[in-house]
């Protein structure tokens, strides 16, 4: 008679699949709640210590760790040597290991957890009785995922048995599922002993959805999130209408939540191709939105826009107006949402914005071959510590402006320049091979409202060529790292033209 070993934590299903594989003619062991759940159902099962005659011990972290049960898993059928042995042992073969692990990622999720409750949701037992059965799938089918149970069921009912490639395609499960298990124990006791550059790095991911298509139509793609979520990130974002978001949308929408944890005022962020094409911040969100539009009212065309505000309908009237990819917010109010939502394709999300400063210690960036990561760059900065290098010193509605002109930067692709005011974007030259180019379209953009902006800088200017085209089309005050071995000709040419210039001592490159 076959055999089954039943060990679950998630009881989902476990009721009708036992009952199934009774019906089929097959015997249930089972341990702890599983065999306490499986017989209030009336559903016959031997205990494990049946099988080893051996007492559970140690708090239960002893119990299935026994030759009668691994070596009802791992035996062959087709080597004699083996059948001989389980013959000589009195080891009965298990052609069926159904098992889910302890909760760890559920419990290090939870709040105030203790070390001991962390180390004690380790799994042991599970992940050994899986790799066993799932190594020696020729003969066993192993079960990790409720969602399998009517698959084997169906196999069993119209065939007498599962299949090879439905054992193989388990067993491949199984492994996956073992992996990522290991990585988020990996995951933890690193972080616990304070090792910043393990000699290799397991980490884990589960699907979030297969997407149409990749950057292009003829490329295949995939979102995945990270195994222990991040609130305030767009694979947590609740989408509320429109079309599935698409590769681009995802990147673009992720620039733009970053961009706005910068601002604790109401805020609007327009990103297109991952840079910034608009930012404003005032005291209401439709005032911020009117000078979000109104820095780049072209490029916004087609953007994706990120309110840290409930989107209300005088907003929302607005932004109708305009084709949009994507709006997200903490909210919308029900009056606003049914105006954009007559927009079938628009995509409606909301984020918690309470979370926006949740730590995230590193970003992750693929190259062939390999895998670079470093920490966010999310240092704090604080403008009275900032450095006035130049004869003229910056007013205080200038370093209001540098301040924000700073916090813009920081989320333009380098080399990186952005005009503004103390509440508005007004040019951005991103991604030019050299600095003073992103000066000219910064500046070309801003047109005549150049008059009113300061400039920042994400990395020092290394010759003076930019800061003299800046003065030239009436910049009054720039914000930059400083640390070109050419300071002093920036310095110079700056006092030239009587423009204050600060230095952060802190670069804020984006390749």
């Amino acid at each position: 008679m076959k055999r089954a070993l039943i060990s679950v934590s998630d009881k989902t299903g476990i009721i009708d699949f036992a009952k199934g594989l009774v019906e089929q003619g097959v015997e249930i062991i089972s341990t702890g709640g599983t065999k306490k759940a499986l017989e209030q159902a009336d559903i016959p099962t031997i205990s494990i210590e049946e099988i080893t005659d051996f007492p559970e011990m140690m708090d239960g972290r002893v119990k299935t760790l026994h030759p009668k049960i691994h070596g009802g898993l791992l035996g062959r059928r087709d080597v004699d040597e083996h059948m001989e042995a389980m013959e000589l042992h009195k080891i009965h073969p298990i052609d069926f290991v159904c098992v889910n692990l302890y909760p760890f990622k559920e419990t290090i999720l939870k709040d105030n957890l203790s070390q001991a409750e962390a180390i004690e949701n380790i799994d042991i037992g599970g992940p050994s009785m899986l790799r066993s059965g799932a190594k020696n799938y020729e003969f066993v089918t192993v079960i990790v995922d409720p969602a399998d149970y009517s698959l084997i069921l169906n196999e069993l009912s119209e065939k007498g048995e599962t299949t090879l490639l439905t054992r193989q395609k388990l067993a491949a499960k199984v492994f996956r599922h073992t992996a990522a298990y290991d990585a988020l124990i990996a995951g933890y006791l690193t972080d616990l002993v304070g090792e910043t550059h393990p000699e290799t790095l397991t980490l884990t991911y589960d699907l979030k959805q297969t997407l149409r298509y990749g950057e292009n139509s003829h490329q295949q793609a995939t979102f995945y999130q990270d195994a222990l979520p991040v609130s305030f990130s767009v694979a947590q974002a609740k989408q509320l209408h429109g079309k599935e978001l698409s590769y681009n949308n995802i990147k673009d929408a992720d620039a733009a939540i970053r961009i706005s944890r910068e601002f604790s005022q109401p805020a609007v962020v327009a990103v297109k191709h991952m840079n910034p094409c608009g930012i404003g911040i005032a005291s209401t969100i439709y005032e911020a939105y009117q000078y979000t539009y109104a820095a780049d009212p072209v490029s916004i065309f087609g953007g994706v826009l990120v309110l840290n505000r409930e989107v209300d309908l005088q907003t929302a009237e607005k932004m109708h107006k305009l084709f949009l990819e994507i709006i997200i917010a903490p909210s919308f109010s029900k009056e606003a949402f049914d105006l954009l939502a007559t927009k079938k394709n628009l995509r409606l999300l909301t984020l918690d914005f309470a979370k926006k400063d949740q730590a995230v210690l590193d970003e992750k960036t693929s190259v062939l071959g390999g895998l670079l990561i470093q920490n966010q760059d999310t240092i704090e900065e604080i403008a009275e510590n900032w450095q006035v290098v130049t004869k003229r010193k910056p007013t205080e509605e200038e370093l209001a402006a540098l301040d924000f002109a700073w916090k813009a930067v920081k989320h333009v692709k380098s080399n990186a320049i952005v005009l503004s005011n103390n509440h508005q974007t007004l040019g951005i030259g991103a991604g030019q091979m050299n600095r003073v180019g992103s000066v000219q379209i910064a500046i070309e953009q801003a047109g005549e409202k150049v008059n009113e902006a300061v400039l920042a800088s994400d990395a020092f200017f290394p010759m003076s060529d930019s800061v003299e085209y800046a003065a030239k089309h009436g910049i009054k005050a720039i914000v930059q790292p400083g640390g070109s071995i050419k300071d002093q000709e920036s310095i110079d040419m700056a006092d030239k033209y009587d423009i204050a210039m600060i230095f952060t001592d802190v670069r804020h490159f984006r390749h």
